[in-house]
């Protein structure tokens, strides 16, 4: 997705952390600060579905999991029908699928988000473009996909989902990685704000989920 602020007189650096602040800005990320070393340490072993995962050398990438009291049929239709993402995610714009069909392997689907202005990059509106690769119905999901915007970008990110029904309900559990000299400019920070990213969307498909609409 460290809070010292850099030197004025490295304005590269100034610049790629304004650029990596103005993505979970304009997501609408919340919570507590988290470290890279809290993130590397939730598991050793990476999340994968059909045997593939996050980019594991990749420097940016985060983890969490989330316990969800609500049919494992609901919660599987809240994460994969991405065109109602508006409906329950507040911060996603627009939502839509670049395929017709069942979501499967290879489906694409292009969503924004707006950024709001900083001090080194203008207001914008990001458009993320995401692609399945890996899909098994009711157990995981893999996409990867860039984030552009007008000063703004992360030229990948692989994100892995599993699903796994448990007492209590269904543990869902997150994985995603950043790639892009932007976010790599600034590693801590990114890996923060990648990490309240995945934690409010939890929050979000949690509350979605349990509620009786």
């Amino acid at each position: 997705m460290t809070d010292t602020q850099p030197a004025p007189k490295t304005r590269r650096r100034t610049s790629a952390r304004a650029a990596v602040v103005a993505l979970p800005l304009a997501i609408g990320l919340l919570g507590g600060v988290v470290t890279p070393a809290q993130a590397a340490s939730a598991t050793p072993a990476p999340l994968s579905c059909q045997g593939k995962t996050i980019d594991t050398k990749a420097p940016i990438r985060y983890r969490t999991e989330t316990l969800i009291n609500a049919p494992l049929s609901k919660i599987w239709r809240l994460q994969t029908d991405v065109e109602r993402w508006p409906s329950w995610q507040e911060p996603v714009l627009t939502n839509e699928r670049l395929d017709w069909g069942p979501f499967r392997k290879n489906s694409r689907f292009r969503w924004t988000t707006p950024a709001p202005p900083t001090a080194t990059t203008p207001a914008t509106t990001l458009s993320i473009t995401s692609t399945v690769h890996q899909i098994q119905r009711g157990k995981c999901i893999r996409w990867s996909g860039p984030a552009v915007g007008e000063g703004l970008s992360i030229d990948n990110g692989i994100h892995v989902w599993n699903f796994t029904e448990v007492k209590g309900g269904v543990l869902v559990r997150t994985e995603e990685n950043w790639s892009g000299a932007q976010v790599e400019a600034d590693v801590p920070t990114a890996t923060k704000f990648l990490g309240w990213g995945l934690e409010a969307w939890l929050k979000d498909l949690k509350a979605t989920a349990e509620s009786h609409r």
